[in-house]
């Protein structure tokens, strides 16, 4: 946890559930540390930068993206899950007109499996209140500077939802194949405070 709160406590609670577990037989010792480091592993940037390559390049799973991400995902072999807790995830597109940052005003809510470990300035107090309040300001910091028209939406992630961002293909990409494509695709872009 961020700000004045400890996670002590908390990760006491976990060490004790899991030690339970264990005794009780209901979980095989040391299972848990490997499911989440087998799902780390695999979490990385580079998935939502696959995904966005296909949704520039296909318009129908873009489609399918923007309307049912978790089954869009699925069909690029991700999940949000990797075994743990399912959360849901929405996609959201930038446009000329229209563009889309994340934040998570509790915590650091996050989609780990497709982004990788969230930036220390995501889960910064700092970052979670101020985009809040003033987006434009906050991504001109990031050295991302908007058009005065265009409208910014800012995404609350929490325990129940994640949002990754779909950028705007840039211009002159049209030659690139997929994989090409997913090269210019950054985390800090799967959020929405960069450009691709």
């Amino acid at each position: 946890m961020s700000g004045d709160h400890s996670d002590a406590p908390i990760a006491a609670r976990v060490r004790r559930m899991e030690s339970l577990l264990e005794q009780r037989g209901l979980v095989i010792p040391g299972a848990l540390d490997e499911t989440l480091a087998a799902f780390l592993n695999r979490a990385s940037p580079a998935n939502g930068a696959r995904i966005v390559a296909r949704a520039w390049v296909d318009p129908q799973f873009r489609d399918r993206l923007l309307a049912d991400a978790p089954a869009a995902i699925a069909e690029l072999d991700f999940s949000m899950s990797g075994g743990l807790h399912v959360q849901d995830l929405q996609a959201v597109a930038n446009t000329e007109r229209e563009h889309n940052v994340v934040v998570c005003t509790l915590c650091s809510c996050y989609p780990l499996a497709l982004l990788g470990p969230s930036p220390t300035w995501y889960k910064s107090e700092s970052y979670r209140s101020r985009v809040v309040r003033n987006p434009r300001e906050v991504l001109r910091e990031f050295g991302l500077e908007l058009r005065p028209e265009v409208e910014v939406k800012v995404w609350d992630a929490n325990s129940e939802i994640r949002y990754i961002v779909i950028p705007a293909r840039p211009a002159g990409t049209e030659n690139l194949t997929e994989e090409q494509l997913a090269e210019l695709v950054t985390r800090n872009g799967l959020i929405g405070t960069a450009p691709v």
